[in-house]
């Protein structure tokens, strides 16, 4: 690809014009001692020092840029002034340096100088020649000069370099060097890389070169510092081939020198770019470049006569007194752009057509940019490539000069419309902020521009910006956008990302370690309670079924006896049942029970004899020999419930009372399951004698009732008969020894045993309570006929409560 070429008409002096300077090769050393200095030069006489004789006493902190020990191969891009002479009598021009600096390590010297003290050696290798078009080329063969320089590892043998000054000497005498005049694009930094790293700011760059104000670079590689000024300012067409007045402050050669254009080819680009004023020399009289400007060449800086600048530095010094130095800073260490002045801030606002253009170009680059080959699009196309920024930058240049020599063609025939253009709709150069317009007019390089143009350029390119239009949506949404990346949230929380992530990651890790080795001792514990249950289960195992033989066996013996006991137990109750109806029927026939119940018996219905009648003939008893009797029913009842397991008898919770504890009728309490009552087996007695009456309903027993057991069955039987008959010794003996019932739900109720008897006059009853409990006073009860039971009945009801009581009975 190929770039605009720089007109070479009278307007502007050409290389040619120039003396001709041939190249010179210098080496500058670092010594340990007495710091960076000149070694030996290449192309000079024998015994000239071009660096004393044109006063270069910073040529070698030039050429040793600060920093570039941290790197194997740095360069640095410097220009140097030229005075005038006595001998050349040539005028002060400017002159451009280029080092290349290598390193290495001072054993590995095959002659090591006795002034070699330290590890490393450091030198450099610098080309000045008259003019930086083709350093891009220059730069690749001074790097492979100084490698293979260093690889012989003998810097007395300087051959390769003597050679290397002849040829770039030859090729100046030959005009190679200057003949091809489109070397501008090779120069520097490609200009894509420079549009996607600065975006729409690197309008913002180029329009504040044009303002000159105080610009200063700061990164710490030297070569990408040097290369972003050289690209920055080939934006501007032909300005690489006009710096003759760079490199001082008082310089001003160009003005002298130029002519305004009088003729126009417009067949002819160059003559275009003539005839429209370009380039636009923003480096004229109090105007300085210094792609890298050492400390020693701030007092230049501060200097009264420098006015403007453009240049770099690497030392961090610098940023401390920005304010000073600076009007603008460009960090490219941190891809920031810090305008300190106000002014200044204000001009370089840019409009929403220099936004809406500077976007165009910026999605054109990114769309077609390729990692692999940054300097080339992917596409292999046009849009996008490096031919392609530097005409659209030209043409934006083009219409800024139109539009601006139309704005003040405006400002002095605004009220004759016949003067005005018929297809321009107001002032153009709106379109390029007005804050900018009025700073570039204050401006040195507009000043020589508008005097050296016709005031008429707006008919050869029309003055309308190239993406002319007012605000629209599309617009403040790219502006909002852009606004939001310009806010560098990614960079300002960078660092706190970082650190974020990082105690993230530990976290986890630690987290994770807690958890498992959480879940490992889980594991450990449910593991150690399944071991320790088998081995509860297997001897639990053991044990049980040694426990199932022995219990086994020791429960068939127990049923076995359990069985014999209770066949014993039921033929001597069948015995005792039968013994005893024998002898209540004998009593009653001697006595004759039943026949003298008197009108007790008339009262009663039919079947109300037997037991009832029997036991009314001793109602005229005493109530004294009735306590008597209670008491020796007391006494053995005390001692048969002394043999027993179960709750004793007699408890005062075995009778019902009224609640007031007054005398009077007590109601009833319904026998329990299990109990026999003391008139079942009195009137089975009957029953068996054939002098009862048909048996009638049996009634419900009033007063307090009694829960026999058979215990209480003997008890009675035998207090009845140490009244009734005294010296009967046909009377079945009462069992001596029978095991306590076994509990029941009502077993809180303990069990009493009644005596009744009839009373002549009334036929009341003394009811009296017996048992170890507390005393009782008498209740008066009504009593009611007594019905004799079947011997079958009673029967019935004494294996009933064998099958309730279920235990052992023994009797004697």
């Amino acid at each position: 690809m190929s770039t605009p070429a720089t007109p070479t008409n009278s307007s502007s002096p050409s290389p040619s014009d120039k003396p001709g300077f041939l190249p010179l090769v210098c080496v500058v050393d670092f010594h340990h001692a007495r710091g960076p200095e000149v070694e030996k030069w290449f192309g000079v006489e024998e015994g000239q020092d071009p660096a004393a004789e044109y006063d270069w006493t910073l040529l070698p902190f030039m050429a040793l840029s600060d920093g570039a020990h941290a790197a194997t191969e740095d360069f640095s891009y410097f220009t140097l002034l030229r005075p005038t002479t006595d001998k050349d009598k040539e005028a002060a021009t400017s002159l451009f340096g280029i080092s290349c600096t290598r390193q290495m390590d001072a054993s590995q010297l095959l002659v090591r100088p006795a002034d070699v003290t330290r590890s490393t050696v450091q030198k450099a290798v610098v080309v000045i020649a008259d003019s930086p078009q083709y350093f891009g080329m220059l730069r690749e063969r001074l790097s492979v000069v100084t490698k293979a320089w260093f690889a012989q590892r003998e810097f007395t043998d300087t051959e390769i370099l003597r050679r290397f000054q002849d040829s770039l000497a030859e090729e100046k005498k030959r005009g190679v060097l200057s003949e091809d005049e489109d070397r501008d694009q090779y120069l520097g930094m490609s200009l894509r890389e420079l549009v996607r790293e600065f975006r729409w700011q690197t309008l913002v760059l180029l329009k504040c070169c044009l303002l000159q104000p105080k610009m200063l670079f700061f990164g710490s590689r030297c070569e990408r510092l040097c290369m972003m000024q050289f690209s920055l300012i080939s934006l501007i067409p032909g300005l690489l081939r006009n710096l003759q007045d760079c490199a001082g402050p008082e310089l001003n050669n160009y003005e002298k020198r130029l002519v305004k254009p009088t003729s126009l080819r417009t067949s002819d680009r160059n003559s275009l770019l003539s005839y429209m004023g370009l380039p636009l020399q923003i480096f004229g009289k109090g105007s300085l470049l210094g792609p890298y400007t050492p400390l020693q060449q701030l007092d230049i800086l501060a200097d009264f006569g420098t006015k403007s600048y453009i240049v770099g530095s690497t030392n961090s010094l610098l940023l401390q007194q920005r304010d000073r130095y600076s009007d603008i800073l460009i960090n490219l260490d941190e891809d920031t752009i810090n305008i300190t002045s106000t002014s200044l801030k204000a001009a370089l606002q840019l409009s929403p057509a220099d936004r809406r253009w500077i976007d165009f170009i910026t999605q054109s680059v990114n769309e077609t940019w390729d990692e692999a080959n940054p300097g080339r699009p992917k596409t292999m196309g046009y849009v996008g490539s490096e031919e392609f920024i530097r005409l659209q930058f030209e043409e934006y240049l083009l219409s800024l000069i139109s539009s601006v020599k139309y704005h003040s063609h405006l400002i002095k025939h605004g009220n004759n419309p016949r003067m005005l253009l018929p297809h321009i709709e107001g002032d153009p150069a709106l379109d390029y902020s007005t804050d900018f317009v009025e700073a570039w007019k204050r401006t040195e390089n507009y000043r020589i521009w508008d005097n050296n143009t016709d005031s008429h350029l707006f008919d050869i390119v029309d003055p309308k910006h190239p993406c002319a239009g007012g605000l629209t949506i599309d617009d403040v949404q790219r502006r909002i956008s852009q606004q939001v990346q310009d806010l560098h949230l990614d960079e300002r929380f960078a660092q706190g990302k970082e650190v974020l992530g990082r105690n993230l990651a530990a976290g986890r890790e630690k987290a994770s370690t807690m958890f498992n080795k959480l879940y490992a001792d889980m594991e450990a514990l449910r593991e150690a309670q399944r071991k320790r249950a088998e081995e509860v289960r297997k001897e639990g195992g053991a044990g049980g079924q040694n426990d199932k033989n022995n219990g086994g066996a020791a429960a068939g013996v127990d049923l076995a006896k359990a069985q014999q006991t209770m066949q014993a137990v039921g033929a001597k109750a069948s015995t005792f049942v039968s013994g005893w109806a024998t002898w209540a029927g004998e009593k009653r026939k001697a006595a004759g029970w039943g026949r003298a119940s008197g009108s007790t018996s008339e009262a009663q219905p039919s079947g109300g004899g037997g037991w009832g009648s029997g036991w009314g003939k001793t109602g005229n008893k005493s109530r004294a020999s009735y306590a008597s009797v209670h008491s020796d029913l007391s006494s053995e009842k005390d001692s048969l419930a002394g043999n027993t397991r179960g709750p004793r008898l007699g408890s005062p919770d075995s009778i019902t009372r009224r609640p007031d504890n007054r005398d009077g009728p007590v109601e009833a309490r319904p026998l329990r399951n299990g109990s026999v009552s003391g008139e079942s087996i009195l009137d089975a007695a009957g029953s068996e004698s054939g002098m009862s009456s048909p048996v009638s309903p049996r009634r419900p027993v009033r007063g307090p009732t009694i829960t026999a057991v058979p215990p209480a069955i003997d008890s009675v039987v035998v207090a009845a008969a140490k009244d009734l008959q005294n010296g009967i010794s046909s009377l079945p003996a009462a069992p001596s020894v029978i095991p306590a019932p076994a509990p029941v739900p009502t077993a809180a109720a303990a069990d009493a045993v009644e005596t009744s008897a009839t009373d002549k006059n009334g036929g009341v009853a003394t009811v009296t309570s017996v048992g170890p409990g507390p005393s009782h006073e008498e209740e008066n009860i009504e009593t009611p006929p007594l019905t004799p039971v079947p011997t079958a009945a009673a029967t019935a009801e004494a294996a009933e409560a064998r099958s309730v009581w279920g235990n052992e009975v023994v009797l004697k």
